[in-house]
């Protein structure tokens, strides 16, 4: 089932997210649904906050990005070596390393923003699987930045905290006409007035 996307401006958003325990209500379907909902989205990734739950959950597919590794993009740092498809339950991440490099980064909470954000090319994750097996493993690339910006949304943070001042009051009326829910997109959302 396709569910709406929690919209910029919703409080849910701004929550750090609880862990959860392998009797969650519903996780096998909530998963599912979550993987349908991104992919609706045409998104790489969707943490539960998205969809308006404070728990700490959120799925990955950079597989999906495999097709265009080989285009040269404007930051020419884009390399995906190999995709992922996963989902991350409870993740802590442990260790970030490595050259920061800076790439424009969207979500599909706050529609038609993009901001060029640094991050650390490498990263150590703690989490469990859907079965709440533990792992401990590393990613690099953008592998690690798409992880780095779901698990930004378990911490209640949002590319919005990204921004410079000044690029912040360049979109402000965007960023508000997205809040108050006056905004086209060709996916289901959920505004918070």
């Amino acid at each position: 089932m396709i569910l709406p996307i929690v919209a910029y401006g919703h409080p849910v958003l701004k929550k750090v997210a609880k862990p959860i325990t392998p009797d969650y209500p519903g996780l096998k379907e909530l998963i599912a649904n979550m993987w349908e909902t991104m992919y609706n989205g045409h998104g790489v990734g969707l943490a539960a906050p998205q969809i308006g739950l404070d728990i700490r959950l959120f799925v990955v597919d950079s597989e999906q990005l495999k097709d265009d590794d080989d285009e040269e993009d404007e930051d020419s740092k884009f390399r995906l070596t190999k995709g992922i498809r996963k989902v991350f339950i409870n993740p802590e991440i442990i260790e970030e390393s490595g050259e920061p490099w800076t790439y424009e980064e969207g979500c599909l909470s706050i529609p038609e923003v993009r901001v060029k954000i640094a991050r650390n090319e490498t990263l150590r994750i703690r989490y469990v699987d859907e079965q709440f097996n533990e792992h401990i493993e590393m990613y690099d690339e953008m592998n690690a930045r798409i992880i780095q910006h779901e698990y930004d949304h378990l911490q209640g943070i949002l590319l919005t905290d990204h921004m410079t001042p000044l690029k912040r009051s360049l979109v402000k009326k965007k960023l508000d006409n997205i809040a108050a829910g006056k905004i086209a997109v060709k996916y289901k959302m959920k505004f918070a007035k």
